[in-house]
């Protein structure tokens, strides 16, 4: 949805938070392992079992690398529920624009010359070329930021309710504390996914919104992206 070079800069900017998110997802699991321990020795009894963190520290491991094989494409399906169009610039005109009360869009058509794209094809190609001319605007990468970052999220969420909770078969008795982790993870998968999609369309939004708010030109004559 955004150029690779700037993308992957803020993707580095991200990556001491996905690694925090990592080291909550490693605790919750172990202290899903060490239920019963804790039920029937306490907190520091618990914590006292440290070389049981070996098994969480692969099944980490095994997680991370997995999210390295998601590709941008599918954690872009995966966070807006589609599997052809996905990204949010394929309505940027049609649909997000005219919901977002920050975006002008009568100044918003005459920036696209007086013609505002109606295929999908043809919404998110305009829609990234107005984004090359704003990328640089504090709020534009901030809230692409936002978005990367819980796109990536996500697709840990959803290897980690794979991966973690087929671990925990093994490792997490009784059942109920089983049932309340896989449903920690569930929930987790769930609240991470809806935030990643509204950020998705607040950062398309928060382009055109900038668009609109600069003097119009005609983009009519402009080559296709690069």
């Amino acid at each position: 949805m955004a150029k690779k070079g700037g993308s992957q800069r803020l993707k580095d900017q991200n990556r001491w938070q996905l690694w925090l998110i990592i080291a909550a997802n490693a605790a919750v699991f172990y202290g899903a392992c060490q239920w019963e321990t804790f039920q029937m020795s306490g907190l520091k009894a618990a914590l006292a079992s440290a070389a049981d963190l070996l098994p969480v520290g692969l099944a980490i491991v095994v997680t991370t690398v997995a999210n390295g094989l998601l590709s941008s494409p599918m954690k872009d399906r995966l966070v807006f529920l589609r599997w052809h169009e996905a990204l949010p610039g394929h309505r940027a005109f049609s649909v997000h624009a005219k919901a977002d009360p920050r975006i002008d869009f009568t100044r918003l058509q005459r920036a696209c010359g007086n013609k505002v794209p109606v295929e999908a094809k043809d919404q998110n190609s305009l829609w990234y070329r107005f984004y090359l001319e704003v990328q640089d605007v504090p709020s534009v990468q901030q809230v692409h930021r936002d978005f990367l970052l819980l796109r990536d999220y996500t697709g840990f969420a959803l290897l980690f309710l794979i991966g973690l909770s087929i671990a925990a078969l093994f490792l997490v008795a009784p059942w109920k504390a089983f049932g309340v982790y896989l449903g920690i993870l569930l929930l987790q998968l769930i609240v991470v996914r809806h935030a990643a999609a509204t950020y998705g369309i607040r950062f398309v939004c928060t382009v055109l919104a900038q668009k609109a708010g600069k003097p119009a030109t005609s983009t009519a004559n402009r080559g296709s992206r690069g």
